[in-house]
């Protein structure tokens, strides 16, 4: 037994000193056609939104790359913070040797900044960020994708509801009232109630929308608190801009509409929920995979749209849609597809009652600044073409914000 010990501690000091170099190769794959991939994510799978919907695209992609002879395997971190602990997880998951890690937060990318030069054969990609679109890096990326799109299409299904409402007599067109849970007053949120906003006037001229800020990406109890309160001011549809289902029951439990974000809500809210919105990751995880397996360079910064596949809605919940809307989205996403819809269009909408004539969008230092890019041209605001992170932050009339503290 004493013989046994000795060989065994010698065996666990041998394998200590071959990780303690940091290097990632020791640990890789030694199959070239396999990846190993990490996935650094905010939650985790039970919030049935943002995360989940992370984690489909995982195992969507896994499976479009067996069938090209490509395997991956898969270290993925659930429920990181923030903060230092993002900085921890990187570190770790290149010790564990992952050749390619994904942080899946916007709040992720500085503290993922904080790790890339130490390890530089390792590519690291921030989704929905836009630092490493402009840091001169060769293996930091962003990734995001004009999801944009798939919430104004939501917007025109909440507007035609709401208009219905309106014609059969079960609300005056002044109470034709949106209610949006927002997670933080920054610019991916606002482009995002935004453009919803613009879909649903689009259909219901009268509509008017409140946004409610709750200071958190993933915070089920205050996205909940956050839309009774909005339901109890008269919004007769809710919809989010937040990681949980929780607003789609709260709307239920107060006989009110709703539109939600990242899943499906409707299993959740069948008699609220219309439909859903959201990035279909799998199209990017492919992409990202097959070209470092090719050896190939990943985008630095990757966006793509509805035409592509990366943005889809959920199944329309067509027993309580408004007539006419499973038709009226084809429509607008064949206008989408052949450029004859601009989701922004400046026509369409004013601030303090002038059209929009003027709006920076960001500079190559990802800056805001007065050498940024003129984002106002051909009579629309041109989100996401200068950067795949949304960068429009314009206060629109007819959206009233409630709080802005974050």
């Amino acid at each position: 037994m004493k013989r046994f010990s000795l060989v065994l501690i010698a065996l666990m000091l041998f394998s200590g000193l071959a990780f303690a170099g940091g290097s990632q190769e020791a640990a890789a794959p030694s199959d070239p056609n396999t990846v190993k991939v990490g996935l650094l994510c905010i939650g985790d799978e039970n919030d049935q939104g943002y995360t989940y919907n992370f984690i489909r695209g995982r195992d969507e992609a896994t499976e479009l790359l067996k069938a090209d002879g490509i395997n991956v395997e898969w270290v993925t971190k659930y429920n990181i913070g923030e903060d230092a602990t993002c900085t921890d997880a990187n570190i770790e998951a290149a010790e564990e040797g992952c050749q390619i890690i994904i942080n899946n937060s916007y709040g992720f990318e500085p503290f993922m900044l904080e790790v890339v030069d130490e390890y530089p054969d390792i590519e690291f990609i921030s989704c929905t960020n836009c630092a490493s679109a402009f840091d001169g890096r060769d293996n930091t990326h962003n990734a995001f994708a004009n999801i944009y799109e798939g919430r104004y299409i939501a917007g025109v299904v909440a507007g035609l509801k709401l208009q219905q409402m309106i014609d059969e007599g079960q609300i005056a067109p002044e109470e034709a009232v949106i209610g949006y849970v927002g997670a933080y007053s920054f610019a991916e949120v606002i482009s995002g109630f935004t453009s919803y906003f613009l879909g649903a006037r689009s259909v219901c001229p009268s509509v008017t929308m409140k946004v409610s800020f709750v200071g958190s990406w993933s915070d089920a109890t205050a996205e909940s608190d956050a839309a009774l309160a909005l339901a109890d001011q008269g919004c007769v549809m809710i919809s989010q801009h937040s990681d949980n289902t929780t607003p789609a029951t709260a709307a239920q439990s107060r006989g009110v509409f709703h539109t939600g974000y990242n899943n499906d809500m409707t299993g959740v809210a069948p008699n609220a929920s219309l439909i859903s919105t959201r990035i279909d990751w799998a199209i990017y995880f492919y992409e990202a995979i097959k070209a470092y397996v090719n050896g190939e360079e990943i985008p630095q910064d990757w966006c793509k749209g509805m035409s592509d596949g990366a943005v889809v809605m959920t199944a329309l919940n067509e027993a309580i849609a408004a007539p006419g809307t499973a038709e009226k989205i084809a429509e607008i996403e064949a206008a989408i597809a052949d450029g004859s819809l601009q989701i922004f269009d400046t026509s369409t909408f004013t601030v303090g009652g002038e059209e929009l004539t003027h709006a920076f969008a960001l500079d190559t230092d990802g800056d805001f600044t007065a050498d940024s890019e003129e984002a106002v041209f051909d009579g629309a605001f041109h989100e996401s073409l200068f950067q795949s992170a949304p960068y429009f932050t314009v206060q629109i009339d007819g959206i009233e914000w409630l709080n802005a503290a974050y």
